[in-house]
């Protein structure tokens, strides 16, 4: 029996598994014991990676879509071939922009930059990723605020801090590693305080739950730094020695007074006042977000509104503190450093002259090939779909049909495509419906690859299992059709993800993320590693659970980090006398993952799963409209669309408030195409909608 340890490949926490193998078969599935993130433990659906060596549909080879409707299977060659001419057949019909492609956070690192060396480099195409549906947001903070995307805390602090502030954040269900980190806290008095409209799990278990108005956040954070300040809770000699704007954004918090967010955010000035001297009396406070604050209107704000009460208080850089994004997707770092769409390889700007130089001369093409600008946006790709100006699209990975926002305007982009290629485990997604080019790829348990976690932790992927014939990874089914492009000499060291990960490795050097000290080799079997990692700073980098900004320094050209904030806005979409209620979104339960293509493989998950899409509601309005348990209601939202739910009645839901899971397809039909401002991410949380009640169904016509 073999034992090799790889890489969980479902969430941002990237735990490390241990397969014992016998017979070509996954016989036991062991968390591995000692490593950093999850030190033997995991979630089910880490343990449940074994079960798609048995469920798996497609097909090895692909398939193309007949003029009847029908498909006929393909070799590879021909497969990559057909893709390969029609994406030229495109470009050269309707010009370089008229195809595009599509990612997500589960490729690995070297697929996402060979992705983007071929669509980007060669064709001059446009590529986004579904990072843009949960990590835009705090990638844009990040960068304003800090100079770079980069993140700087370890999963340690969570069991250092005595302050632990969860703001639109629920781990208990979507991370429950980092959950078990929050449980092992031994810090004497400690306290777990969760900002939250809806009491979710997360806040069943806190200290204190602040269950503000849907939408509010960011009146709340700014009225609390005004507290703050009014109130000298401040780390004066950590706001002069290293940050700036300080004294604008003081002036800028004076109008949002107490009285102003209590009135705007439903809490009380007492609860407000409360939460200011928690944060005042702890000595190690830090603030956690996730898709609770990413996905708004003004969520990059948000999040800086967050990153600045870290500053002001000089919680940031040592033990137990930071403002701290949770990431969605186990390689959403990754997808931000290496995926060549926002960024250059290993970060930088595009219209740089000097990075222009320094990454065609490590990738040995001119400076002619490299994309000369960032992508279009995910809802810019689907607009111009609907719009006619795009007319090719190739998804890896993804399930837009699924997850996108307003997700019926994906389902009439997708019928206008003359190419579409979906890329996937499974040829049974919804978003294959219309597929024109079916590839079927492996999974994780059968490519090898590099993923880095929330924390800037780099793991190996490495195969577990040996390939079936003709099966093949999404890393070899971009490279051939890149070779079928006929991109010949650029390609060159680009024939394997190891020689990939060589060309990052070298695109990183001297960047922030720089990653040169790390090799292929090292990850294998090993704690991970985060970045930063340089060359021949290997000793003094050898702590396995590092933060940054303990030296006060930042990436920005001062050094110092920027308080960034603006006024908050009018909500673009409030509840009216037409829709008087809001629909929150989010995860349903800890076995469930994103639209369900993997995890509804997985029997016991499936068994304990609702098969319909429900949602909560509470009691009181349950009674005023006469809807019981598991009674069927019809929801209308703004953006036109309808679906139908059965009904959870709970009180953890406010009156005005319905919320549904995330991972059936009627909850994004419901969900506007509304966008933050600087990030582009959309606005999953607080759409308004009104409701009626369904007759049962054996009173149905």
């Amino acid at each position: 029996m073999r034992k090799i340890q790889s890489t969980c490949n479902y969430c941002a926490l990237d735990c490390n598994l241990d397969f014992y193998v016998e017979d070509g078969q996954i016989v036991k599935t062991v968390p591995t014991k000692g490593y950093p993130v999850n030190d033997g433990f995991c979630c089910i659906k880490g343990l449940s990676l074994d079960k798609q060596q048995k469920t798996v549909k497609p097909n090895s080879l692909p398939k193309i879509r007949k003029a009847d409707g029908s498909f006929r299977e393909v070799s590879w060659e021909e497969g990559f071939s057909h893709v390969a001419n029609k994406l030229k057949e495109l470009q050269e019909k309707y010009g370089p922009e008229s195809v595009a492609g599509i990612s997500t956070g589960q490729l690995t690192l070297e697929e996402f930059a060979l992705f983007g060396h071929v669509m980007r480099n060669y064709l001059k195409a446009n590529v986004d990723g579904n990072t843009r549906l949960c990590m835009a947001t705090a990638v844009v903070a990040h960068k304003q605020s800090y100079g770079f995307d980069a993140p700087g805390f370890t999963l340690k602090d969570l069991e250092l801090s005595d302050r632990i502030i969860f703001i639109g954040a629920n781990p208990v269900v979507a991370h429950p590693i980092l959950w078990g980190r929050v449980r092992n806290n031994q810090v004497e008095g400690h306290k777990i305080i969760v900002i939250d409209p809806r009491k979710s799990e997360t806040a069943m278990n806190a200290d204190y739950w602040y269950g503000l108005k849907w939408r509010s956040d960011l009146l709340l954070l700014y009225t609390i730094a005004g507290q703050l300040i009014e109130k000298d809770y401040l780390d004066h000699k950590f706001i002069v020695e290293h940050t700036e704007k300080f004294e604008e954004f003081q002036k800028f918090v004076r109008p949002y007074t107490l009285e102003r967010g209590a009135e705007g955010t439903g809490l009380s000035r007492e609860q407000i006042l409360e939460l200011v001297e928690l944060i005042h009396s702890g000595k190690r406070v830090s603030f956690w977000w996730t898709m609770g604050v990413n996905q708004g209107y003004e969520a990059v704000r948000t999040a800086q509104a967050i990153i600045n009460l870290a500053l002001m208080t000089g919680n940031i850089g040592k033990p137990g503190t930071g403002a701290n994004s949770i990431t969605g997707q186990c390689n959403a770092m990754g997808s931000r450093a290496y995926s060549n769409t926002a960024v250059f390889f290993g970060g930088g700007d595009f219209t740089n002259p000097a990075r222009r130089k320094r990454i065609a001369q490590v990738l040995g093409v001119p400076e002619s090939m490299l994309a000369e600008k960032p992508t279009k946006t995910y809802n810019q790709i689907i607009e111009g779909i609907n719009a006619g100006e795009i007319k090719g699209l190739w998804i890896l990975c993804t399930n837009p049909r699924h997850s996108w926002t307003n997700n019926e305007t994906f389902a009439e982009a997708a019928k206008k495509l003359e190419l579409f290629v979906v890329q996937d485990i499974y040829d049974t997604i919804e978003s294959a419906e219309d597929c024109t080019v079916f590839f079927p790829v492996v999974p994780g348990i059968k490519k090898e690859g590099t993923y880095i976690n929330l924390e800037r932790r780099l793991s190996a992927m490495r195969p577990v299992l040996a390939r079936g014939e003709h099966e093949i990874s999404d890393y070899e089914a971009i490279l051939g059709v890149g070779k079928a492009l006929g991109m010949g000499d650029a390609l060159k060291g680009w024939e394997t993800p190891k020689d990939c990960f060589n060309l990052m490795r070298e695109c990183s050097r001297n960047m922030p993320c720089d990653i040169t000290g790390i090799t292929w080799e090292a990850l294998e079997n090993s704690h991970g590693i985060q970045w930063p990692y340089p060359e021949g700073r290997e000793e003094e980098n050898k702590e396995e659970q590092r933060r940054l900004y303990g030296d006060g320094n930042f990436f920005t050209p001062s050094k110092k980090a920027q308080f960034v904030f603006e006024e908050v806005r009018e909500n673009p979409l409030p509840a009216s006398e037409k829709y008087p209620f809001i629909l929150n979104t989010g995860r349903g339960s800890v076995g469930q993952w994103h639209t369900q293509s993997r995890t509804k493989e997985v029997k016991f998950v499936e068994d304990v799963s609702v098969k319909k899409a429900y949602l909560y509601m509470n009691p009181t309005l349950a009674g005023e409209n006469d809807i019981a348990e598991n009674d069927r209601i019809r929801v209308f939202s703004v953006n036109g669309q309808e679906a139908v739910f059965l009904v959870k009645v709970t009180e953890n839901v406010g009156y005005r408030e319905l919320f549904a899971p995330i991972h059936y397809i009627e909850c994004n039909k419901l969900t506007p195409s509304l966008y933050d401002t600087y990030s582009k991410e959309p606005s999953y949380k607080a759409t308004p909608v009104r409701f009626e009640k369904e007759p049962p169904a054996n009173e149905e016509k």
